[in-house]
């Protein structure tokens, strides 16, 4: 980065070349203290008469213009200074000569001449005025001074050291921006100014003319450029668009004198500054291994869309901010609640499935309870009659007549648990249990035909139960926070306050489905003793009906996320998504954007464990995760 010379060192100023209606000279002294202390490069589209690229004499620049013979004349000071004075001096100050050089046509003469031409007309015109007609004609009336000095060699020089380490071009001003325009670079952009009278439209620089949709598509570039990170400084006339266009950054009025009015008492007027920092950005590091030890006592889950792999990514973002209390709004399998919870955040977890909601209870919110081994063996002891539900609706289904049985037992004497977070510890069990004797771990097809012989499935559904007991103790422990868990729906549920809120939501994608009820329909009966769920008796399965939710189209999604956004908006907003979903990357970061000044995104390469991609046949699973962060 290179530091502004006006600030840091002494030189020589150096004049503008040509006398420029519009020219910034008199308005340096405002616009100069509102630059960047640094800067990579100096763009300049709208380049004029050059005034600020003078006086800033910038090491690395980029100057442009749309009409091709005031580049001309620019370029060929920088490259053949010594033969355009050479041209200069053979020219007079008389309106013969003036009116017969006018009449020449530029690109008829060599390029020096054509510069020389330039040149002399300007200094010898009325008022130093470049103006053209719609043919791009110059016609411009001879100005009648008495001594114009119209060819300074001097300054001819001195410009012309300055102007050859910078990059000299004739475009349109959206090329030069979209194409040359990188972060870290500063940009003065002076555009034909806005008439803020009839008598003031003056505008024709170039044939082409300058209106007030330009302005408009003007200030969209500009909102890019400030997106991508260029400081701009723009100025136009006091006009209420200008004020409408850029309401969001500062504005200052300056007063001027115009030089181009025939009624010297009209030869005042109101110029706008506007100063366009870039737009602020976090660099978010990503580490691996930043995560403390307690994290990985969580008992492993196959759960569909669990972050596990992710946890080292999701905690990068959050580590960077100030955050006391957590919300993770979809917990799922609970395991960014509990990485939340380890790194000693308050977390507020939430889930409308009530087996998620279970997880949580039992190692979230429960900071302390053990369920002891041996209360847990004598859950598996039938003390009285249980309602036979499981063996009687799911018989042959899923598991043995023996292993229906025994959750039938599990299921009765958990319910008779009176401690909360004992009985979330024992049913997160039976849980975990029955998904680990089920090939796969879910509930969309009957019978056996996925086994494959592996360990979990070789064990009694007994054992199963009594480790995942043990694991789950295991997981428990204060981290000297309060910590919740909750059982509702994300677009229903209140939470006072949230420093941070996760959004980790079903993921709609035309290629997948993503109904958890139909995958752990049998688990999730479970937890909540399929009360409040009409199982369908005509399915194999014997599912329930899915829970309702937005997430099941595309307008669905991108309306919840709006109001998840809009709820949300004072806290830290933390999203994942799939690079596979709807509404797309620059469809979410347009909704997020209403509701935060600062969106970014870390894409993350990402392979999830299983999926259900019927469109995709090669690499069905392996997704580009984001992680969308608004503050």
């Amino acid at each position: 980065m290179i530091a502004d010379k006006q600030k840091k060192e002494a030189f020589t100023p150096i004049k503008p070349i040509l006398k420029w209606a519009g020219g910034k000279t008199q308005m340096l002294n405002d616009i100069i203290p509102k630059m960047p202390s640094s800067y990579n490069r100096y763009i300049e589209p709208f380049f004029g008469g050059g005034a600020m690229f003078f006086a800033l004499q910038p090491e690395n620049a980029i100057i442009s213009d749309s009409n091709p013979e005031l580049i001309n004349m620019y370029q060929q000071v920088a490259e053949n200074v010594e033969d355009v004075i050479k041209c200069l001096e053979t020219y007079k100050n008389t309106s013969e000569l003036f009116y017969e050089v006018r009449d020449l046509e530029w690109t008829n003469l060599s390029k020096v001449e054509a510069a020389a031409r330039t040149i002399f007309l300007n200094k010898t015109c009325f008022n130093g005025l470049y103006r053209v007609n719609k043919k791009g004609k110059f016609n411009v009336p001879f100005g009648k001074y008495k001594n114009p000095k119209i060819c300074d060699e001097k300054g001819l020089r001195a410009a012309s050291e300055i102007l050859k380490k910078a990059e000299i071009l004739c475009s349109d001003y959206t090329h030069i921006l979209n194409d040359y325009a990188k972060p870290g670079d500063f940009i003065f952009i002076d555009p034909p100014y806005l008439p803020i009278s009839k008598n003031s439209d003056f505008k024709r620089y170039t044939k082409e003319q300058f209106y007030e949709e330009n302005h408009m598509e003007l200030a969209k570039l500009i909102m890019e450029l400030h997106e991508r990170g260029c400081y701009i400084i723009l100025t136009n006339s006091n006009h209420p668009l200008v004020h409408e266009l850029y309401a969001s950054f500062s504005i200052e009025i300056i007063q001027t004198k115009r030089h181009i009015s025939c009624n010297g008492n009209n030869r005042k007027g109101e110029d706008i500054i506007v100063t366009i920092p870039p737009k602020e950005k976090k660099c978010f590091n990503i580490f691996s291994d930043n995560l403390v030890e307690q994290v990985f006592s969580y008992p492993s889950t196959r759960f569909m869309g669990s972050k596990s792999k992710l946890l080292s990514e999701i905690w990068s973002v959050v580590s960077q901010f100030k955050v006391n209390t957590v919300v993770d709004l979809f917990s799922g399998s609970g395991i960014v609640s509990y990485m939340f919870k380890a790194q000693g955040k308050s977390v507020i977890s939430n889930d409308y499935m009530t087996m998620s909601a279970t997880f949580t209870k039992a190692m979230v919110e429960n900071n302390s309870i053990i369920l002891p081994m041996e209360e847990a063996e004598k859950l598996l002891i039938k003390e009285k009659e249980s309602d036979h539900f499981v063996s009687n609706v799911f018989k042959g289904l899923y598991y043995s007549d023996e292993e229906n049985d025994i959750i039938d037992t599990l299921r009765t004497n958990i319910s008779n648990i009176d401690n909360t977070y004992k009985r979330a510890i024992a049913m997160s069990a039976l849980i975990r249990a029955c998904i680990k004797k089920r090939p796969r771990g879910i509930f969309t097809y009957t019978g056996y035909r996925y086994d494959d012989g592996r360990k979990d499935l070789q064990k009694s559904l007994a054992q199963q139960f009594l480790e995942a007991v043990e694991s789950i103790n295991n997981a428990i422990f204060d981290n000297g926070k309060i910590n919740y868990s909750k059982n509702q729906d994300a677009m229903e549920v209140e939470i006072e306050k949230a420093d941070l809120v996760y959004i980790d939501p079903p993921y709609y994608s035309q290629y997948s489905d993503n109904e958890y009820v139909r995958r752990y329909h049998f688990v999730e009966g479970l937890a909540r003793n399929w009360q409040g769920v009409e199982i369908q008796e005509h399915t194999k399965t014997k599912k329930f009906k899915s829970y309702p939710t937005p997430f099941s189209t595309k307008k669905g999604a991108a309306d919840a996320f709006d109001k998840l956004f809009e709820k949300y908006s004072n806290s830290i907003l933390l999203i994942s998504y799939s690079s596979n979903s709807l509404p797309t990357q620059d469809e979410m970061i347009e909704i997020l954007s209403k509701y935060k000044k600062h969106v970014e995104v870390i894409p993350i390469d990402y392979q999830y464990s299983f999926g259900n991609q019927n469109g995709i046949k090669k690499n069905r699973n392996s997704v580009q995760e984001y992680l969308f962060i608004g503050y």
